[in-house]
């Protein structure tokens, strides 16, 4: 850390590391910003663009590291809401702050192989929904229920009444939507369930359609993330632990003192799309690609969500919208 001295104030220069989430945005011309909320280890900061994400996180090393995180190597100086910033150039000016991005880090790391047998093991410690802010909500069963059969009508459906459900900056509807996006794509990828990767492609692209006005902002840029298996460290560690690969308990515990009820309701998610691979990742099911149903998955009926006309919600996009930053975002 260096202090510049000027006539009128004086600068702190820091350096930080960034989520691959938002280097397109920060290795971008700069563009205004402002502080969206502000806590003792981080701010959020609103950036003034039409893609997603446009919502960075800057934090301390105590805080969550979110998928849109900077992690800087020092204090944050005392802001407030509304305070102006500006990101791009690989770098952030916030208040007295000047801070420079010297390196990145993955906020998607694959998987490896998965043993359906270790994640059914594994599942059984996510079977119910302890201290989620939505349990025993009828979208959250159908939900649960629509994605264990690959009925995607049903799925799209929950999915569509669960964005932006609840208070706060991140409402629970949004981590669990959040949670179930990225185990799908995570579990469903290392397991090789490509129907299940299937259903996480149409989710993305359902609860990421026109995000922002249906949500938070902060919330929206986390949609947008784990659309694309963007998380933080606490429940990427809960994928390892059912994985097999580090002890699970222990990382639940963890995600579960995020936030009031984040962590519950992220942990909920996870373990809907845990059931959700092993359902559908039968070695006898034939993978289905976007674009194709089979039988068991979208009903004659549901012609209506067929790539390039709108599904049963608003969200009239194919599934590959949500694999790529700003699209209908």
């Amino acid at each position: 850390m260096t202090v510049s001295t000027h006539a009128r104030r004086t600068r702190v220069h820091v350096t930080g590391a960034a989520s691959t989430a938002v280097r397109a945005l920060l290795e971008s011309q700069r563009r205004p910003a402002r502080v969206l909320a502000a806590f003792p280890q981080g701010v959020y900061l609103e950036v003034r663009t039409e893609t997603e994400p446009s919502v960075i996180a800057v934090i301390t090393g105590e805080a969550t590291r979110l998928p849109n995180s900077v992690v800087l190597a020092g204090p944050l100086p005392n802001l407030a809401v509304g305070d102006d910033a500006a990101v791009g150039d690989r770098a952030i000016e916030l208040g007295p702050l000047s801070l420079t991005v010297r390196r990145w880090w993955d906020p998607s790391p694959p998987l490896g192989p998965l043993d359906l047998g270790l994640l059914a093991r594994g599942a059984e410690e996510l079977t119910g929904p302890s201290g989620a802010g939505l349990a025993g909500d009828g979208s959250v069963e159908l939900l649960a229920e629509s994605c264990a059969k690959g009925w995607l009508l049903g799925a799209v459906t929950a999915a569509e009444r669960l964005v932006g459900l609840g208070p706060g900056l991140t409402p629970s509807g949004d981590d669990v939507l959040a949670g179930l996006l990225v185990a799908l794509r995570h579990l469903g990828e290392a397991a090789g369930a490509g129907r299940a990767v299937w259903l996480a492609d149409w989710l993305a692209a359902t609860v990421t359609y026109d995000a922002r006005t249906r949500t938070t902002p902060i919330s929206a840029t986390l949609l947008h993330c784990a659309a694309r298996g963007e998380a933080c460290p606490e429940v990427l560690a809960v994928l390892r632990g059912l994985a097999g690969r580090q002890a699970l308990v222990p990382a639940l515990r963890r995600l579960h003192r995020i936030g009031h009820t984040s962590g519950a309701d992220l942990a909920q998610g996870i373990g809907i799309g845990a059931r959700t691979v092993l359902a559908l990742g039968a070695p006898s099911e034939a993978e289905v690609s976007p674009g194709t149903a089979s039988p068991e998955v979208a009903a004659p009926s549901e012609a209506a969500a067929s790539p390039g006309t709108a599904a049963p919600s608003e969200a009239a996009v194919s599934p590959e919208a949500a694999a790529s930053p700003g699209v209908a975002g």
